[in-house]
């Protein structure tokens, strides 16, 4: 993959975020500057997902930890535990936000 590729791969996953957020109903604030996408919930406590064009990762940093997706196939999977980025970031979301949410992209 290209890193043009890999932008444009970003960007279309961040979109898929902030719609998955918004259609969820989660009290969370949602800011994007670029590649990166900052969710704030009102207890102030974030999470902020970013690319990192240089290993060809999605990043995620949360009050969780720290997770990094590489592509596989359709899917970002977690490099350490092969978990799939939209439970750990439904996992993530309901732990900041006190609400039990799913995440996923839209019509599927």
């Amino acid at each position: 993959m290209t890193e043009q590729q890999f932008l444009e791969l970003v960007d279309h996953t961040l979109d898929a975020i902030e719609d998955a957020v918004d259609a969820c109903g989660a009290q969370a604030e949602i800011d994007r500057s670029g590649q990166v996408l900052q969710l704030e919930f009102d207890d102030g406590t974030r999470i902020i997902v970013n690319g990192q064009a240089p290993m060809r990762e999605l990043w995620i940093a949360a009050r969780a930890g720290g997770f990094h997706f590489r592509r596989d196939g359709e899917r970002w999977v977690d490099t350490r535990s092969g978990e799939d980025m939209w439970h750990c970031l439904s996992r993530c979301v309901s732990q900041q936000s006190g609400e039990a949410v799913v995440l996923g992209p839209a019509g599927g």
